[in-house]
């Protein structure tokens, strides 16, 4: 029997990039399929290197990738971008940063005259930042030296959406399997996130399984509060599908040194809900 699991994906912030690259994050206008599988295999506790030393009993990715996926734009919020450094700005000079970094004991030495060490000394160093990173034993000497002393801070452009409201939905004939990930989203086995920490959920994500195809059960199901109409929806499709888009978010692995995604096909349609039997607790 075909069945659609719907997870509703409401709050403040969220963030699905598709094409994002080291210090610039993009946002998708609605959830990937990419991003929905890895909420669904966090959920279900997934070893990003499907490692099983204890015998854990967690999906492997190809079941999850291979259920079909559809996504329906409820709220599509507004995009906002944040500017975000990590690493840069003062900070008052420690004992442990003297020991780790010779080059900045020796400064340190010169501004202090022969003291002791002060934090008068330390904030004579104005043009030190940051702190010494990787700290190791010297392979020669064994003492802990630092591995990084940049100063420069790491930025970033980050992309995201703000108040929006979407209903991701996946089908399969295997009814079990979607009862198994509707339980582990009541339940997850890791924390769950809209995209990115820490853009939280505002509204349980689990919105049952119900039975028919994407097309149908998105058409039963009433819009969520606040809903913009018409309600768009990106239903994954066949190849060769007419009018379908190719898009490069089938997950292959999310090992973080291997990280792949191969591509599946996408039809846009409208979604206007008549007589839903499917509908939203208010509070």
């Amino acid at each position: 029997m075909t069945a659609t699991l719907l997870l509703r994906l409401e709050g403040p912030q969220q963030s699905w990039g598709s094409r994002s690259h080291f210090h610039d994050r993009d946002t998708s206008p609605h959830p990937t399929k990419s991003a929905v599988i890895g909420l669904l295999a966090a959920a279900d506790g997934h070893d990003r290197e499907e490692r099983r030393p204890n015998g854990e009993d967690f999906l492997p990715l190809h079941t999850l990738a291979a259920l079909r996926f559809g996504v329906r734009t409820d709220r599509p919020g507004s995009p906002h971008c944040d500017f975000q450094t990590a690493g840069g700005g003062r900070y008052p000079l420690r004992p442990r940063d003297l020991i780790t970094d010779p080059r900045r004991a020796a400064r340190t030495e010169m501004a202090a005259a022969g003291t002791t060490f002060t934090q008068q000394a330390g904030e004579g160093l104005h043009d030190w930042y940051g702190a010494p990173k990787n700290i190791a034993p010297h392979p020669e000497t064994g003492t802990l030296t630092a591995g990084n002393l940049r100063r420069q801070p790491v930025t970033s452009t980050r992309w995201y959406l703000a108040d929006a409201a979407f209903l991701a939905a996946v089908q399969s004939d295997d009814t079990p399997l979607l009862r198994r990930l509707a339980a582990r989203l009541d339940h997850p086995r890791n924390l769950l996130w809209l995209g990115r920490k820490p853009y939280a959920p505002t509204a349980d994500i689990n919105a049952g399984v119900h039975r028919g195809t994407l097309e149908d059960v998105l058409h039963r199901t009433a819009p969520l509060p606040r809903a913009h109409h018409p309600l768009t929806a990106w239903l994954e499709t066949p190849p060769g599908t007419p009018h379908a888009t190719m898009v490069n978010d089938q997950p292959l692995s999310f090992s973080p040194r291997h990280r792949a995604h191969g591509p599946r096909w996408e039809q846009r349609t409208t979604i206007t809900p008549h007589a839903p039997t499917i509908t939203w607790e208010r509070t």
